[in-house]
């Protein structure tokens, strides 16, 4: 799907993303090996969005499985239509058990779910599985199986083999420890925020009209907050919106009052706010 390393940077810089060396080298890497690729780092460091940017950038589907607590195989695999199961059984009341049995435990009936849909799908197929954390460790047992072999069995129709392996990406926030089984499984990507000036560019990339010296102070202030104990730091995605704010106000210069009345655009809990105010020193004037 990429040629080297290089290839993979060109290729996401042109849909927007901004891969460092070493993000660019583990999805060649994952691409070429075909292995799954775990990403660990904080929320809004741009995990997501490098699925997303893969996807885009060789023209792939992307299919997303978010995960949660209590997140089961039914909702991540597949499950039978017990609806339409039921009408057909009620149409054949004539129809011997065997038969009827036979009849509506075929793929008609099946709801595929994500990681299934990924399996079965013919063309290329990002397999996103967001935030793999939140889920229980009984999910990450049920997942060995699609990471190992990239297949999935269903009792009533036998092992469902993929014909094209999808780019598997998980996602983790790091908020529980995942299973060293599952890692095996994976390559390894941390994350973590950029630099201001790596951030700055980010910035421009998505939103060019603020201006190169206007983005790097922006980028500044975003890292100062980063380094605040906030209950939610700024992500990336919010210094963006931070940006586009800044244009929608007209605004041209960062100073005290136009960073005291954006800030609600980056920090979004009452306790960090205040932090930040006096942090930056910024109450009362």
């Amino acid at each position: 799907m990429f040629d080297t390393s290089d290839d993979v940077g060109a290729r996401l810089s042109a849909v927007d993303y901004l891969a460092g060396s070493a993000t660019a080298t583990t999805v060649f890497l994952a691409g070429r090996l075909g292995k799954p690729l775990l990403i660990e780092g904080p929320a809004g460091v741009g995990k997501t969005g490098l699925a997303q940017a893969v996807a885009a950038a060789t023209g792939a589907e992307l299919i997303r499985l978010q995960c949660y607590e209590g997140l089961d195989e039914s909702r991540a695999l597949y499950e039978w239509n017990y609806a339409t199961q039921l009408l057909r059984i009620q149409a054949g009341q004539d129809a011997d058990w065997q038969h009827t049995r036979a009849d509506i435990f075929t793929p008609e009936f099946l709801l595929e779910r994500p990681l299934l849909a990924a399996i079965r799908r013919e063309g290329p197929t990002v397999l996103l599985i967001d935030e793999v954390d939140k889920a229980d460790l009984e999910f990450e047992a049920l997942l060995l199986e699609v990471l190992s072999d990239f297949q999935i069995t269903v009792p009533e129709l036998g092992t469902v083999r993929a014909r094209h392996r999808p780019f598997v990406v998980l996602t983790s926030n790091a908020a529980r420890e995942l299973s060293e089984a599952l890692k095996r499984r994976c390559l390894y990507l941390h994350m973590d925020y950029p630099t201001p000036e790596r951030e700055r560019d980010i910035v421009l990339t998505h939103v060019p009209a603020l201006g190169e010296q206007l983005a790097g102070k922006l980028t500044e202030v975003a890292a100062a907050l980063r380094n605040l104990e906030l209950t939610k730091a700024p992500s990336i995605a919010e210094t963006i919106d931070w940006a586009r704010s800044l244009l929608a106000l007209g605004i041209d210069d960062l100073n005290d009052p136009a960073l005291e009345a954006t800030l609600g655009v980056v920090l979004k809990h009452p306790g960090d706010h205040e932090r930040a105010l006096a942090a930056l020193e910024l109450r009362g004037r």
